[in-house]
């Protein structure tokens, strides 16, 4: 199966080439789809830039600031591949823990992998409240959808193309998590959890996600129990 790793990027200049190189140095890309959020800190021209150096990546722009949800909504809309992963641009996830995610699907048994952070992987002692929102949102997801997700709001989804692409999107920022794990979860799509290392970085390192996009997830769980 041909796979695609999708990057959704914005001011990302001082991890963005070690990730191409971490994600090419697997092996596994039959294509990079790099989308840059329009972003302001130089991160666009050093794509331009070093992008050559990787023959099977394509850059696609916004001309304005989106999120992170328009940003992979955009990426989803060109690939072409078997399956697609989604790849955070901040060094948070190990590209070489992929083939973990890839075997569930080529064994017949899923859908779509979500790598957990919280099945017993190493991982930084770091960010604790920021765990805590993850478990309460996963909880709630799991009340909602009748499910037993370990970990919803993974940055770490692999899915079929085919499926991914079926499902209309709505999310422009970090509501894509809980709007897609809703959706499908709707859709009884056969979703499988492994176990991921997590190296998650401080908000002095970068880290974007805040307090209103936890309340903006609630919204969405239960907006997406109702409606599509």
């Amino acid at each position: 199966m041909s796979l695609t790793f999708l990057i959704p990027v914005y001011n990302e200049r001082a991890t963005i080439e070690a990730i191409l190189r971490e994600v090419s140095s697997v092996g596994l890309a039959d294509e990079i789809i790099v989308v840059d959020d329009a972003s302001t800190d130089g991160t666009r021209e050093l794509l331009q830039q070093i992008l050559p150096g990787f023959p099977n990546a394509r850059l696609l722009l916004h001309e304005r600031n989106r999120g992170k949800g328009a940003a992979i909504r955009t990426g989803l809309g060109a690939v072409t591949s078997d399956l697609v992963l989604i790849q955070d641009a901040d060094l948070e996830y190990d590209p070489r823990e992929v083939p973990n995610l890839l075997r569930p699907i080529q064994d017949g048994k899923a859908d779509v992998v979500y790598g957990s952070r919280f099945l017993g992987a190493p991982r930084r002692t770091a960010m604790f409240w920021h765990m805590v929102a993850n478990q309460l949102l996963t909880l709630m997801t799991n009340l909602l959808y009748n499910s037993i997700l370990s970990d919803m709001e993974t940055g770490y989804k692999l899915f079929r193309r085919e499926l991914v692409q079926s499902i209309p999107l709505r999310s422009n920022r970090f509501d894509f998590e809980p709007e897609i794990t809703a959706k499908l979860l709707k859709r009884k799509a056969r979703i499988f959890e492994v176990p991921i290392s997590f190296n998650p970085r401080e908000y002095s390192e970068g880290k974007k996600i805040g307090l209103a996009d936890a309340f903006a997830a609630v919204w969405a769980l239960l907006k997406y129990r109702v409606v599509d």
